[in-house]
Protein backbone atom coordinates (compact mmCIF):
# COMPACT_ATOMS: atom_id res chain seq x y z
CA UNK A 1 0.00 0.00 0.00
CA UNK A 2 1.05 4.02 -0.58
CA UNK A 3 0.30 6.25 1.67
CA UNK A 4 1.89 10.45 1.64
CA UNK A 5 3.55 11.83 4.29
CA UNK A 6 -0.12 13.15 6.04
CA UNK A 7 -1.14 9.78 6.35
CA UNK A 8 1.70 8.31 7.17
CA UNK A 9 2.24 10.27 9.94
CA UNK A 10 -1.13 9.72 10.92
CA UNK A 11 -0.92 6.32 10.48
CA UNK A 12 1.93 6.14 13.22
CA UNK A 13 0.11 8.55 15.63
CA UNK A 14 -2.92 5.73 15.62
CA UNK A 15 -0.15 2.98 16.37
CA UNK A 16 1.47 4.65 19.31
CA UNK A 17 -2.08 4.90 20.53
CA UNK A 18 -2.74 1.68 20.16
CA UNK A 19 1.02 0.02 21.59
CA UNK A 20 0.08 2.11 24.58
CA UNK A 21 -3.41 0.61 25.23
CA UNK A 22 -1.35 -2.64 24.35
CA UNK A 23 0.64 -2.16 26.66
CA UNK A 24 -2.40 -1.32 29.43
CA UNK A 25 -3.97 -4.45 28.47
CA UNK A 26 -0.41 -6.49 29.01
CA UNK A 27 0.08 -4.56 32.39
CA UNK A 28 -3.59 -5.62 33.39
CA UNK A 29 -3.41 -9.12 32.52
CA UNK A 30 -0.28 -9.56 34.72
CA UNK A 31 -2.10 -8.01 37.89
CA UNK A 32 -4.70 -10.92 36.86
CA UNK A 33 -1.89 -13.74 37.25
CA UNK A 34 -2.31 -13.36 40.90
CA UNK A 35 -3.90 -16.12 42.76
CA UNK A 36 -6.99 -14.42 44.42
CA UNK A 37 -7.41 -12.57 40.73
CA UNK A 38 -7.46 -16.07 39.12
CA UNK A 39 -10.12 -17.41 41.31
CA UNK A 40 -12.05 -14.23 41.08
CA UNK A 41 -11.99 -14.17 37.06
CA UNK A 42 -12.62 -18.32 36.77
CA UNK A 43 -15.42 -18.09 39.34
CA UNK A 44 -17.38 -14.76 37.87
CA UNK A 45 -16.54 -15.09 33.85
CA UNK A 46 -15.31 -18.58 33.02
CA UNK A 47 -17.61 -20.55 31.60
CA UNK A 48 -20.41 -17.52 31.23
CA UNK A 49 -19.68 -17.11 27.21
CA UNK A 50 -21.44 -19.50 25.36
CA UNK A 51 -19.79 -20.04 21.43
CA UNK A 52 -22.98 -20.19 19.43
CA UNK A 53 -21.98 -20.33 15.64
CA UNK A 54 -25.51 -18.64 15.34
CA UNK A 55 -26.85 -16.24 12.58
CA UNK A 56 -30.28 -14.82 12.66
CA UNK A 57 -31.10 -17.96 15.03
CA UNK A 58 -29.70 -20.54 12.33
CA UNK A 59 -26.86 -22.72 12.93
CA UNK A 60 -23.97 -21.88 10.56
CA UNK A 61 -21.01 -23.99 12.52
CA UNK A 62 -19.73 -25.56 8.94
CA UNK A 63 -17.09 -22.24 8.85
CA UNK A 64 -13.65 -22.04 6.33
CA UNK A 65 -10.46 -20.88 7.20
CA UNK A 66 -9.55 -17.74 5.25
CA UNK A 67 -6.55 -15.93 3.84
CA UNK A 68 -6.66 -13.11 1.71
CA UNK A 69 -3.42 -13.63 -0.24
CA UNK A 70 -3.14 -14.00 -4.06
CA UNK A 71 -0.87 -14.47 -6.07
CA UNK A 72 2.63 -12.18 -5.39
CA UNK A 73 0.75 -10.84 -2.10
CA UNK A 74 1.97 -12.25 1.81
CA UNK A 75 1.39 -10.78 4.71
CA UNK A 76 4.37 -8.00 5.39
CA UNK A 77 4.37 -7.63 1.97
CA UNK A 78 1.55 -6.00 -0.83
CA UNK A 79 -2.09 -7.03 0.50
CA UNK A 80 -5.12 -7.57 -1.28
CA UNK A 81 -6.96 -4.93 -2.15
CA UNK A 82 -10.53 -4.39 -1.02
CA UNK A 83 -11.74 -5.14 -4.35
CA UNK A 84 -10.52 -8.47 -4.18
CA UNK A 85 -10.97 -9.13 -0.73
CA UNK A 86 -15.10 -8.26 -1.60
CA UNK A 87 -14.90 -11.10 -4.38
CA UNK A 88 -13.38 -13.41 -2.32
CA UNK A 89 -16.34 -12.80 0.57
CA UNK A 90 -19.17 -12.64 -1.69
CA UNK A 91 -17.50 -16.18 -3.31
CA UNK A 92 -17.33 -17.46 0.11
CA UNK A 93 -20.85 -16.34 1.71
CA UNK A 94 -22.26 -18.52 -1.52
CA UNK A 95 -21.60 -21.66 0.95
CA UNK A 96 -20.13 -20.44 4.28
CA UNK A 97 -21.44 -18.13 6.86
CA UNK A 98 -18.91 -18.31 9.03
CA UNK A 99 -14.99 -17.91 8.60
CA UNK A 100 -11.89 -17.77 10.28
CA UNK A 101 -8.62 -15.57 9.87
CA UNK A 102 -5.53 -15.87 11.69
CA UNK A 103 -3.99 -12.33 12.70
CA UNK A 104 -6.07 -8.62 13.79
CA UNK A 105 -3.38 -6.21 11.80
CA UNK A 106 -3.00 -5.59 8.32
CA UNK A 107 -6.15 -7.03 6.34
CA UNK A 108 -8.48 -8.24 9.26
CA UNK A 109 -10.14 -4.70 9.55
CA UNK A 110 -10.48 -4.45 5.66
CA UNK A 111 -12.59 -7.90 5.44
CA UNK A 112 -14.94 -7.11 8.98
CA UNK A 113 -15.94 -3.32 7.36
CA UNK A 114 -16.56 -5.50 3.81
CA UNK A 115 -18.85 -7.52 5.82
CA UNK A 116 -20.37 -5.05 7.73
CA UNK A 117 -20.88 -2.86 4.79
CA UNK A 118 -22.17 -5.21 2.18
CA UNK A 119 -24.58 -6.88 4.85
CA UNK A 120 -22.72 -9.96 3.92
CA UNK A 121 -24.25 -12.97 5.57
CA UNK A 122 -20.71 -14.34 6.98
CA UNK A 123 -19.38 -14.34 10.54
CA UNK A 124 -15.48 -14.12 12.17
CA UNK A 125 -13.92 -16.23 14.45
CA UNK A 126 -11.05 -13.29 14.71
CA UNK A 127 -7.24 -14.10 15.37
CA UNK A 128 -4.66 -12.20 17.30
CA UNK A 129 -1.93 -13.56 16.03
CA UNK A 130 0.76 -14.12 19.14
CA UNK A 131 4.50 -14.99 18.39
CA UNK A 132 7.77 -16.70 20.98
CA UNK A 133 9.19 -13.75 22.78
CA UNK A 134 11.48 -15.61 24.50
CA UNK A 135 15.48 -14.71 23.10
CA UNK A 136 17.45 -17.89 22.40
CA UNK A 137 19.95 -19.44 19.91
CA UNK A 138 17.21 -18.86 16.80
CA UNK A 139 16.32 -15.72 18.24
CA UNK A 140 17.85 -12.82 18.66
CA UNK A 141 17.21 -10.51 21.71
CA UNK A 142 15.98 -7.94 19.08
CA UNK A 143 13.70 -9.60 17.47
CA UNK A 144 12.61 -10.97 20.92
CA UNK A 145 11.47 -7.28 21.43
CA UNK A 146 9.87 -7.25 18.28
CA UNK A 147 7.51 -9.96 18.60
CA UNK A 148 6.92 -8.80 22.01
CA UNK A 149 5.23 -5.28 20.39
CA UNK A 150 3.65 -7.09 17.65
CA UNK A 151 2.21 -9.36 20.18
CA UNK A 152 0.81 -6.41 22.80
CA UNK A 153 -0.50 -4.49 19.29
CA UNK A 154 -2.09 -7.74 18.15
CA UNK A 155 -4.21 -8.20 21.45
CA UNK A 156 -5.33 -4.66 21.56
CA UNK A 157 -6.33 -4.53 17.81
CA UNK A 158 -7.91 -8.05 18.42
CA UNK A 159 -10.13 -6.12 21.15
CA UNK A 160 -10.87 -3.07 19.61
CA UNK A 161 -11.90 -4.70 16.42
CA UNK A 162 -14.60 -6.83 18.47
CA UNK A 163 -15.92 -3.84 20.17
CA UNK A 164 -16.10 -2.26 16.93
CA UNK A 165 -17.90 -4.90 14.78
CA UNK A 166 -19.89 -6.75 17.93
CA UNK A 167 -22.41 -8.02 14.78
CA UNK A 168 -19.64 -9.36 12.83
CA UNK A 169 -17.32 -10.72 15.54
CA UNK A 170 -18.72 -13.46 17.22
CA UNK A 171 -15.42 -15.36 18.76
CA UNK A 172 -11.39 -14.20 19.65
CA UNK A 173 -8.85 -17.07 19.25
CA UNK A 174 -5.48 -15.76 20.97
CA UNK A 175 -2.43 -17.55 19.32
CA UNK A 176 -2.39 -20.00 16.62
CA UNK A 177 -0.38 -23.84 17.42
CA UNK A 178 1.44 -21.68 19.90
CA UNK A 179 1.67 -24.90 22.41
CA UNK A 180 2.07 -28.16 20.36
CA UNK A 181 6.05 -29.53 20.59
CA UNK A 182 6.88 -28.95 17.20
CA UNK A 183 5.87 -25.06 16.60
CA UNK A 184 8.07 -23.26 15.11
CA UNK A 185 6.72 -20.15 17.25
CA UNK A 186 6.09 -22.07 20.61
CA UNK A 187 5.10 -19.48 23.45
CA UNK A 188 5.56 -19.98 27.20
CA UNK A 189 2.00 -21.26 28.40
CA UNK A 190 1.92 -18.43 30.86
CA UNK A 191 2.45 -15.76 28.21
CA UNK A 192 -0.12 -16.95 26.47
CA UNK A 193 -2.81 -17.01 29.46
CA UNK A 194 -2.13 -13.66 29.97
CA UNK A 195 -2.53 -12.99 26.14
CA UNK A 196 -6.22 -14.76 26.74
CA UNK A 197 -7.39 -13.10 29.87
CA UNK A 198 -6.32 -9.59 28.41
CA UNK A 199 -8.52 -10.04 25.30
CA UNK A 200 -11.19 -11.73 27.64
CA UNK A 201 -11.01 -8.50 30.09
CA UNK A 202 -11.13 -6.31 27.07
CA UNK A 203 -14.01 -8.21 25.07
CA UNK A 204 -17.94 -9.72 25.59
CA UNK A 205 -16.85 -12.73 23.00
CA UNK A 206 -16.10 -16.35 23.97
CA UNK A 207 -12.31 -16.36 23.73
CA UNK A 208 -10.45 -19.13 22.94
CA UNK A 209 -6.87 -20.50 21.62
CA UNK A 210 -5.85 -22.84 18.62
CA UNK A 211 -3.96 -25.26 18.58
CA UNK A 212 -3.10 -29.01 17.43
CA UNK A 213 -4.62 -32.09 19.17
CA UNK A 214 -1.09 -33.53 20.11
CA UNK A 215 -1.29 -30.13 22.48
CA UNK A 216 -5.08 -30.45 23.80
CA UNK A 217 -4.35 -34.07 24.33
CA UNK A 218 -1.72 -33.46 27.26
CA UNK A 219 -1.92 -32.57 30.92
CA UNK A 220 -0.14 -29.70 30.20
CA UNK A 221 -3.07 -28.34 28.28
CA UNK A 222 -5.38 -28.15 30.92
CA UNK A 223 -4.10 -24.92 32.64
CA UNK A 224 -4.72 -23.17 29.03
CA UNK A 225 -8.09 -24.80 28.53
CA UNK A 226 -9.48 -23.21 32.16
CA UNK A 227 -8.37 -19.93 30.68
CA UNK A 228 -10.54 -20.29 27.59
CA UNK A 229 -14.16 -20.36 26.96
CA UNK A 230 -13.62 -23.31 24.26
CA UNK A 231 -11.30 -25.32 22.88
CA UNK A 232 -9.83 -25.02 19.06
CA UNK A 233 -8.14 -27.90 17.55
CA UNK A 234 -6.53 -28.62 14.55
CA UNK A 235 -6.66 -32.42 13.34
CA UNK A 236 -4.96 -32.95 10.08
CA UNK A 237 -5.12 -36.69 8.94
CA UNK A 238 -3.28 -36.12 5.94
CA UNK A 239 0.02 -34.89 8.15
CA UNK A 240 -0.71 -37.87 10.80
CA UNK A 241 -0.29 -40.60 7.34
CA UNK A 242 -3.48 -41.30 6.44
CA UNK A 243 -4.90 -42.42 3.67
CA UNK A 244 -8.35 -40.96 2.01
CA UNK A 245 -9.85 -44.39 3.20
CA UNK A 246 -9.21 -44.23 6.56
CA UNK A 247 -8.91 -40.65 7.24
CA UNK A 248 -12.28 -40.11 8.84
CA UNK A 249 -12.56 -42.96 11.14
CA UNK A 250 -8.92 -41.42 12.54
CA UNK A 251 -10.69 -37.50 12.64
CA UNK A 252 -13.83 -38.95 14.60
CA UNK A 253 -11.49 -40.43 17.40
CA UNK A 254 -9.23 -38.33 17.92
CA UNK A 255 -12.28 -35.40 17.89
CA UNK A 256 -13.82 -37.77 20.54
CA UNK A 257 -10.23 -37.81 21.94
CA UNK A 258 -10.18 -34.17 22.94
CA UNK A 259 -13.71 -33.99 23.84
CA UNK A 260 -13.13 -36.82 26.44
CA UNK A 261 -10.03 -35.10 27.94
CA UNK A 262 -11.47 -31.53 28.51
CA UNK A 263 -15.57 -32.98 28.97
CA UNK A 264 -16.43 -29.37 30.68
CA UNK A 265 -15.79 -27.41 27.21
CA UNK A 266 -17.09 -27.00 23.73
CA UNK A 267 -14.62 -28.60 20.80
CA UNK A 268 -14.57 -26.83 17.87
CA UNK A 269 -12.19 -28.39 14.76
CA UNK A 270 -10.26 -25.27 13.91
CA UNK A 271 -8.47 -27.25 10.96
CA UNK A 272 -9.03 -30.04 9.04
CA UNK A 273 -8.40 -30.55 5.50
CA UNK A 274 -6.89 -32.60 2.96
CA UNK A 275 -3.78 -30.70 0.09
CA UNK A 276 -3.90 -31.19 -3.69
CA UNK A 277 -0.18 -31.31 -4.39
CA UNK A 278 2.61 -32.25 -2.01
CA UNK A 279 6.54 -32.18 -2.12
CA UNK A 280 8.34 -35.12 -2.83
CA UNK A 281 11.36 -33.84 -0.68
CA UNK A 282 11.39 -33.14 3.00
CA UNK A 283 9.62 -33.43 6.11
CA UNK A 284 6.32 -33.90 3.82
CA UNK A 285 7.78 -36.40 2.08
CA UNK A 286 8.25 -38.61 5.06
CA UNK A 287 4.78 -37.89 6.91
CA UNK A 288 2.37 -37.68 4.45
CA UNK A 289 1.40 -40.93 2.66
CA UNK A 290 -1.92 -40.25 1.48
CA UNK A 291 -3.11 -39.39 -2.46
CA UNK A 292 -2.27 -35.71 -3.10
CA UNK A 293 -5.33 -35.10 -5.35
CA UNK A 294 -8.38 -32.74 -5.99
CA UNK A 295 -10.24 -36.26 -5.78
CA UNK A 296 -9.03 -37.11 -2.61
CA UNK A 297 -10.02 -33.73 -1.47
CA UNK A 298 -13.35 -34.01 -2.75
CA UNK A 299 -13.73 -37.12 -1.00
CA UNK A 300 -12.33 -36.29 2.44
CA UNK A 301 -14.36 -32.59 2.12
CA UNK A 302 -17.47 -34.24 1.41
CA UNK A 303 -17.25 -37.02 4.40
CA UNK A 304 -15.95 -34.24 6.67
CA UNK A 305 -18.53 -31.95 6.47
CA UNK A 306 -21.39 -34.79 6.25
CA UNK A 307 -20.15 -36.00 9.60
CA UNK A 308 -19.88 -32.70 10.96
CA UNK A 309 -23.41 -31.43 9.76
CA UNK A 310 -24.91 -34.92 11.01
CA UNK A 311 -22.89 -34.22 14.43
CA UNK A 312 -23.99 -30.25 15.00
CA UNK A 313 -19.84 -29.84 15.46
CA UNK A 314 -18.80 -26.58 14.38
CA UNK A 315 -15.65 -27.12 12.20
CA UNK A 316 -13.28 -24.60 10.17
CA UNK A 317 -12.47 -26.12 6.95
CA UNK A 318 -8.56 -26.05 5.61
CA UNK A 319 -8.77 -23.82 3.87
CA UNK A 320 -10.65 -21.02 1.23
CA UNK A 321 -7.78 -20.67 -1.31
CA UNK A 322 -4.49 -21.38 -2.25
CA UNK A 323 -1.80 -19.42 -0.71
CA UNK A 324 1.35 -19.64 -2.98
CA UNK A 325 3.49 -17.44 -0.08
CA UNK A 326 3.12 -20.18 2.25
CA UNK A 327 5.74 -23.08 2.94
CA UNK A 328 9.17 -22.69 0.52
CA UNK A 329 10.24 -22.04 -2.20
CA UNK A 330 9.13 -24.90 -4.58
CA UNK A 331 5.96 -24.38 -6.27
CA UNK A 332 4.59 -28.08 -5.36
CA UNK A 333 5.05 -27.38 -1.59
CA UNK A 334 2.25 -28.96 0.52
CA UNK A 335 1.33 -25.66 2.69
CA UNK A 336 0.49 -23.67 -0.92
CA UNK A 337 -2.00 -25.91 -2.15
CA UNK A 338 -4.78 -26.70 0.96
CA UNK A 339 -7.45 -24.40 -0.67
CA UNK A 340 -10.71 -25.40 -2.00
CA UNK A 341 -10.65 -22.86 -4.90
CA UNK A 342 -6.94 -22.23 -6.83
CA UNK A 343 -5.36 -19.06 -5.89
CA UNK A 344 -6.95 -17.89 -8.68
CA UNK A 345 -10.28 -18.21 -7.29
CA UNK A 346 -11.52 -21.21 -9.47
CA UNK A 347 -12.95 -23.80 -7.98
CA UNK A 348 -11.55 -27.36 -7.36
CA UNK A 349 -13.21 -30.76 -7.82
CA UNK A 350 -14.94 -30.27 -4.18
CA UNK A 351 -16.28 -26.83 -5.44
CA UNK A 352 -17.78 -28.06 -8.60
CA UNK A 353 -21.01 -28.32 -7.67
CA UNK A 354 -21.02 -24.75 -6.65
CA UNK A 355 -24.03 -22.38 -7.71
Amino acid sequence: MFYSHRKIVIQALFMTAWIVQANCLVVCADDLASEQSSKALSEKQLGDREFSPLRDGKWIGQGISYGPYREGESPGGLLPTSEEITEDLKLISKRWNLIRIYGSNEVAEDVLKIIHEKNLPVRVMLGAWISCETASETLSAGDAQSATRSNQEEVAQSVRLANAYPEEVIAVSVGNETQVYWSGHRTDPELLIRYIRAVREGTSVPVTTADDFNFWNKPESKAVAAEVDFIVTHVHAMWAGLLPSTAMQWTEEIYDQVCAYHPKKMVVIGEAGWATQVHNEGEQAKLIKGEASEAAQQLYYQRFTDWAEKEKICTFFFEAFDESWKGGPHPDEVEKHWGLFNINRTPKAAMSNLD
